[in-house]
């Protein structure tokens, strides 16, 4: 019985480990192959993210299970790459919005446009008072 437990065990953590290698491979490609930073942007923290969480999550139970040793510093690890990835994404691509870094000739909608047009025209037109 322990046997069975213990190859289910290891089909787990191995299929873990293989899903997060695929999505970090996927993160790679869209990283080369998207057409601007935006797109860049969103592979880099989607399927990166995922990826490094399945990869940390495989070691923490192996070592948990075959080792008896529950690593806090794994958990640390999937801690904070999930907190900082996607807020780094986020400033990434919201620094190149701000820079007017063009957006892909075949994109559909700019819907954060019409929002901070006012906005910069407001500071445009402070600036133009002082």
């Amino acid at each position: 019985m322990m046997e069975i437990v213990s190859s289910t065990v290891e089909i787990v953590i191995g299929l873990l480990v293989l899903i997060g290698a695929l999505f970090s491979a996927f993160s790679a490609f869209g990283l080369l192959r998207l057409p601007d930073v935006y797109l860049r942007a969103h592979a880099a923290t989607k399927s990166t993210t995922l990826g490094v969480l399945c990869v940390l999550s495989g070691a923490f139970f192996f070592f948990w299970y075959f080792d008896n040793y529950i690593s806090a510093r794994l958990l640390l690890g999937i801690l904070f790459v999930f907190i900082t990835a996607p807020i780094a994404g986020h400033l990434n691509g919201r620094a190149a919005y701000r820079t007017d870094v063009p957006l892909w000739e075949q994109s559909v909608q700019d819907e954060l446009e019409p929002l901070l047009k006012g906005k910069k025209m407001k500071y445009e037109e402070k600036d133009m008072m002082e």
